[in-house]
């Protein structure tokens, strides 16, 4: 095995799908099918050849002695303007695992799954693939969606060979194997690998998360002629939320457990100069690992939300965007993980993701672990996403005795 030879693949996938502004391999599209049609190349060379699933995720399978079978996932799709790593890594390290048992057969069976649209960056539909296969897709949640040249989902999927109606005979596929172990390998799109200065770490599981818009009613009137003490002003009700929102974070982070809660959007009317804001909008995502404490920062905001309406003589309403549980990964598996990780690099920091991944939609039907790779400055989905090539390998290799020693455990 070669953590070098896995740095070269992702070089020469970079070079072959990326402008100057960085990574264009987006879903469905043309130069995410000639990103496909590489890696089906590479494949070829180990006299393996992709099946396609009713969701349009690739499956390559090594066969081993045994029909128990460890899964290996990430996906090809890109961010526009994404970086080198995100994605790419982990069907690359896939790809190696593959070749590393190539000429030595498994005592199970090896399948690497690249799955289909986990960014959702062209139609808003984030692990769309994945979702399918896991029976979580609702397929008339989807099926309106359009992107922003005006073409249809449903028309893109056909352009690739998918059907929507029939996407969900992708969970069928999943059932016939039997799974024993998900691993998944990506790069960590936040800053705290870095500021533990680690190459590589654990994952304990995905957070779980709870979105919501708040709208704030209060009375539109003139600046100029209306005193601070008599105003209904639901913009300032909207920002002493957000500030306790903050507070919340921070009061539920302990150091071993990581929350956020984020206020991202704000819409104010009437959205002008001279007029006292009548009503304000503001999104509001909370994220955690554990379920009870995610109930308790959702239950902590909607006290302060209501105290800064009632402060400010206004009206709030809320409304649930979207919501998921958290998703917890599987005890086994991060105690190999970890032994894989400290094998190498002599400590093995264990962290929660706050983004979600495919290996989420995995959690249901099988043990699932995923690794992090330390991300340069903390960025991702965009040119500068980058990973210390010391580091990069590290994490490679740490990733592949996981696969190892998750084959030769099951």
């Amino acid at each position: 095995m070669s953590a070098r030879d896995v740095i070269a693949n992702l070089r020469e996938l970079a070079a072959l799908t990326s402008t100057a502004d960085g990574a264009q391999r987006l879903a469905w599209g043309p130069v995410w099918r000639e990103a496909r049609q590489w890696f089906n190349g590479k494949l070829a060379t180990l006299d393996l050849r992709p099946e396609i699933d009713a969701a349009g995720n690739s499956w390559a399978t090594l066969p081993g002695a045994s029909g128990r079978t460890v899964i290996i996932g990430s996906h090809l799709d890109s961010v526009p303007n994404g970086g080198w790593l995100d994605g790419a890594l982990g069907m690359m390290a896939g790809f190696e695992a593959l070749r590393m048992f190539k000429d030595r057969r498994p005592p199970v069976t090896i399948k690497v799954v690249d799955w289909a649209d986990e960014e959702g960056a062209r139609f808003g539909r984030s692990l769309l693939g994945s979702s399918a296969a896991s029976g979580s897709l609702t397929i008339g949640e989807v099926e309106h969606l359009v992107d922003k040249t005006g073409t249809r989902l449903v028309d893109a999927l056909r352009e690739n060979g998918v059907e929507l109606p029939r996407m969900h005979e992708a969970q069928t596929f999943l059932q016939a194997i039997e799974a024993k172990a998900y691993l998944e390998l990506h790069i960590e799109q936040g800053p705290v690998l870095e500021a533990m200065n680690q190459p590589t770490g654990v994952v304990l599981g995905t957070f779980g998360v709870e979105r919501h818009l708040l709208r704030f009613t209060g009375q539109a009137a003139h600046s100029g002629s209306t005193p601070i003490p008599m105003r209904r002003d639901a913009f300032l009700a909207a920002a002493e939320s957000a500030l306790a929102f903050r507070q919340i974070g921070i009061a539920h982070t302990t150091p071993d457990a990581r929350v956020v809660c984020t206020v991202g959007t704000v819409k104010v009317e009437p959205g002008i100069v001279t007029a006292v804001p009548g009503v304000c909008e503001i999104s509001l995502d909370q994220r955690a690992l554990d379920a009870q404490v995610l109930a308790k920062m959702l239950d902590a905001a909607r006290e302060a939300a209501a105290n800064a309406a009632r402060h400010n003589n206004v009206s709030v309403e809320w409304k649930r965007l979207w919501q998921i549980e958290p998703r917890p990964f599987d005890p086994g598996l991060i105690e190999l993980c970890t032994q894989a990780v400290r094998e190498v690099t002599g400590d093995a920091p264990q962290l929660p993701s706050g983004p979600l991944h495919d290996a989420a939609e995995m959690v249901p039907h099988m043990p699932v672990v995923m690794m992090f790779a330390y991300s340069s400055n903390g960025l991702s989905h965009c040119k500068e996403e980058d990973t210390p090539e010391p580091h990069l390998e590290k994490t490679i290799t740490a990733f592949l005795k996981l696969v190892e020693k998750t084959v030769a455990g099951i």
